[in-house]
């Protein structure tokens, strides 16, 4: 008996073996179906449209292509970032593609991304005294310099290179971080 095929993970898989040939604008539902082994009408039925491809392509990429390393305090963190940034610069054309894809209202109603809840853990750890709001906004400015969003603009938008980009974010993100209360910081 065959296994039965994961037909999301093929049809993902397939969509970015094809962005290595091709721009996603020029890859069509056609194109994947027949990459992946499965209908246009099974790629329509998971992803209506363009959009909800590009955003589940862009997760995909983000978690296959650049897993963020694990990190507890902000020093890792910026760590992470770094090492993130520099393959980002190895893989460019997918780096892009997650960019446009974060970039996108959400089309589904996916948890949060696995990016923030680890910045919200390690804010817990790092400010056990800072106050939910001030959480949040924190680990929101952290998670827009640390994406492909704000890689992909300082690449096009300022040809910076992957050491240059993160030094941006670096003294963007301690901004941030200083924005805290010193009284909310861990001993």
């Amino acid at each position: 008996m065959e296994e039965p095929v994961d037909a999301q993970a093929a049809i993902l898989a397939s969509a970015v073996a094809l962005l290595q040939e091709r721009t996603f604008e020029d890859i069509s539902y056609l194109d994947v179906a027949e990459a992946a082994g499965v209908s246009e009408r099974t790629i329509y039925r998971r992803f209506p449209t363009r959009s909800h491809l590009l955003e589940a392509l862009a997760r995909w990429i983000e978690a296959e292509r650049f897993p963020l390393s694990e990190f507890r305090t902000p020093e890792e963190f910026r760590r992470a970032v770094r090492d993130r940034f520099r393959a980002y610069g190895t893989a460019p054309g997918y780096a892009f593609v997650a960019a446009r894809g974060a970039a996108l209202s959400p089309t589904t109603e996916a948890s949060s991304a696995p990016i923030t809840v680890a910045i919200l853990a390690m804010l817990d750890e790092a400010a056990p005294n800072l106050n939910r709001r001030d959480k949040q906004r924190i680990a929101a400015a952290a998670r827009y310099f640390s994406s492909p969003i704000f890689w992909a603009r300082m690449r096009a938008g300022f040809d910076m290179n992957a050491d240059e980009t993160f030094e941006a974010f670096d003294r963007a993100i301690l901004q941030v971080l200083a924005t805290a209360p010193e009284a909310s910081w861990a001993a």
